[in-house]
């Protein structure tokens, strides 16, 4: 393997790890969003559940397609976008056992506002400029914002 390839993997690698940080800390609020959700209106929890399941699918892409093309291991790619999804059921149980007690609705926004800012900023500052560099980049775009029409959309429905 000559030095720019293993250059251009080892970007891939952190790229893919980043973006698994990234989605490991967005995914955390949003399973204390589904379970407070579910504890105060008990009929939008499963419409809830599904958005965010949809939601997670290409999140999960975003982290295992880097690292799978960094390492050649699929187990590798899986393992990270595991990884990133697991923090989605601690963030409910964190919710219950601590945070309980101080949720309300100010509580509830700083920290969709929070992670929403540090999903845009990943994706902007980091997962974009790494498709220019592929020569992906138009194909980036497309995907943000069918993303973002699929969100709208599944916001719309459910």
């Amino acid at each position: 393997m000559t030095e720019n390839e293993s250059l251009k993997k080892g970007n891939l690698m952190r790229m893919g790890l980043f973006t698994a940080l990234a989605i490991a800390i967005h995914n955390f609020p949003e399973g204390l969003a589904t379970f407070v959700v579910a504890l105060k209106e008990p009929s939008l929890a499963i419409p809830i559940a599904i958005a965010i399941a949809l939601h997670n699918i290409p999140e999960g892409i975003a982290v295992s397609v880097p690292i799978y093309y960094a390492t050649g291991s699929k187990r590798k790619a899986f393992f990270y976008s595991f990884l990133s999804g697991l923090s989605e059921p601690i963030g409910a149980i964190v919710g219950y056992l601590i945070l309980m007690p101080f949720l309300n609705d100010v509580v509830l926004g700083v920290l969709f506002a929070g992670v929403a800012g540090i999903m845009v900023f990943i994706s902007l500052d980091e997962l974009l400029p790494s498709s220019e560099k592929y020569g992906q980049h138009h194909l980036s775009i497309y995907g943000l914002v069918s993303g973002m029409a699929v969100m709208a959309l599944s916001l719309l429905l459910l």
